[in-house]
């Protein structure tokens, strides 16, 4: 466990602070700590590793390969499979962090309760422990994998409703009938697991999805996408992969998708359709109406269940940022560049959007052009946002991301960084008078600064 920091000895206000400390968070202060610049780190669990150490069961393998997903100056061990289990993960991170030496800036089981700006464009941050402190700027990693999202149903069920979060291990599915709701990467271990070890396993789907498997010819399937590689050429690979492996939906009694692939999270799995064709796993669309132990479906068959799994997502959430500060639109985040606002300095949205491929190399290229930006932040009166709105970027549509169109913006930034910090410096000189509107704490969190 890391040391805790006597805070209230130390000076903040020159500080920023980064809220979690799993990938993108550790990522983030192993560039910042390399780039001299002064930062604390939080964390609510009490343990770092973020998702990887709370949020996942005790059979989940990353998805993406071992090559892609490790940070690129930090590879994981030689004996690594190229799909590591959560534990190998887990202890993949806290190694991470130990080689960098940031465990001594991380504060665990500090929970954060509000952010709100205040004068002289600094950041207040109070703790679910009744502390404030003054920082610089706030670095939000507090991750998109534990609002949990669930399903309206109609009717009352008599059995167990979980969230695939609240799934850990095989024995909650032994011998029952399970039902799992849902299309995504977890939704299908999960459905997979119950196939070997429930009574029936049930897949509802209410469209269908393109499944992609980990590995051609023994190679992960991330690792044949190249750098150059554009959109549609990765789509085209992705069908000829799918025709040549998995065949037709058909073949599995389930419907074509209706959408094209990559407009959505694609499903890595080879096992769904493994069990689906020795009947281990049986197919059905949306849920219609919940009937004591029995479940209606909305092609008008029924089934008897014990255990429904709502593997259905999660909500984009930072339930500590001050209401007026929300920028929270569906899935996405309406902020410039990925991270930054037009109207705010020293607030920053970080790792909230989903891309093709691992997090790690992706952390490596960008993490340390973010720490440029901010020592960039710090030599300008206006929010970084505003700048990279007045350069032409638009607030983002999606949150799915293509990693090869990233690192190839990345590369160009890197090359042109000079450019941006000179019209970066111009559009300081224009808009000379700018400060952050301090918001004052909403009235249910007043008491956490007074107590």
């Amino acid at each position: 466990m890391a040391a805790k920091i006597k805070t209230d000895q130390i000076k903040t206000e020159k500080k920023h602070l980064i809220i979690g400390a799993g990938f993108i968070g550790l990522g983030i202060a192993q560039a910042l700590k390399a780039a001299n610049i002064a930062y604390d780190q939080v964390d609510k669990s009490d343990r770092l590793g973020g998702n990887w150490y709370h949020g996942v069961y005790t059979t989940a393998h990353i998805i993406s390969s071992r090559k892609i997903t490790q940070f690129t100056d930090f590879p994981m061990p030689a004996d690594y499979p190229d799909f590591p289990s959560a534990a190998q993960m887990l202890s993949y991170l806290e190694n991470f962090a130990d080689h960098y030496d940031l465990p001594g800036n991380i504060e665990l089981e500090r929970e954060v309760k509000l952010v709100r700006p205040i004068a002289n464009n600094l950041w207040s941050v109070d703790f679910a422990n009744g502390e404030q402190r003054i920082y610089k700027g706030v670095i939000m990693c507090n991750g998109h994998h534990w609002h949990q999202r669930f399903p309206k149903f109609k009717g009352n069920f008599d059995g167990e409703i979980i969230h695939s979060k609240e799934y850990k291990k095989p024995e909650q599915l032994r011998d029952k009938r399970v039902l799992v709701i849902g299309g995504g990467n977890s939704a299908c271990d999960i459905a997979a697991e119950a196939g070997r070890v429930g009574s029936k396993s049930i897949l509802s789907l209410r469209e269908s999805v393109w499944f992609l498997p980990k590995a051609i010819a023994g190679v992960p399937f991330c690792d044949l996408v190249q750098w150059w590689m554009p959109e549609w050429f990765q789509r085209m690979l992705a069908y000829l992969v799918i025709r040549f492996t998995f065949g037709t939906h058909q073949s599995y009694g389930l419907e074509k998708p209706q959408h094209q692939i990559f407009t959505k999270h694609p499903t890595l799995n080879n096992e769904v359709p493994y069990y689906l064709q020795h009947g281990r796993i049986i197919p059905k669309p949306e849920v219609k109406l919940l009937d004591g132990k029995e479940v209606e479906f909305s092609d008008n068959t029924k089934a008897e269940i014990d255990l429904i799994v709502c593997a259905t997502g999660y909500y984009v959430s930072y339930p500590f940022l001050h209401p007026s500060l929300q920028r929270v639109r569906g899935s996405i985040v309406d902020c410039y560049a990925g991270s930054f606002l037009d109207d705010y300095k020293g607030l920053y949205f970080m790792g909230w959007g989903q891309a093709r491929g691992g997090v790690g190399s992706l952390m490596s290229a960008y993490a340390p052009i973010f720490a440029r930006l901010l020592q960039l932040q710090d030599q300008i009166k206006i929010p970084l946002g505003l700048v990279f709105r007045e350069l032409g970027q638009t607030l983002p549509k999606t949150h799915l991301g293509d990693p090869q169109k990233t690192f190839l913006q990345l590369k160009f930034l890197r090359m042109v960084f000079k450019l941006l910090e000179a019209k970066a410096r111009k559009l300081d000189r224009q808009y000379n008078h700018f400060q952050n509107i301090p918001l004052e704490a909403p009235v249910q969190d007043k008491s956490l600064i007074n107590s």
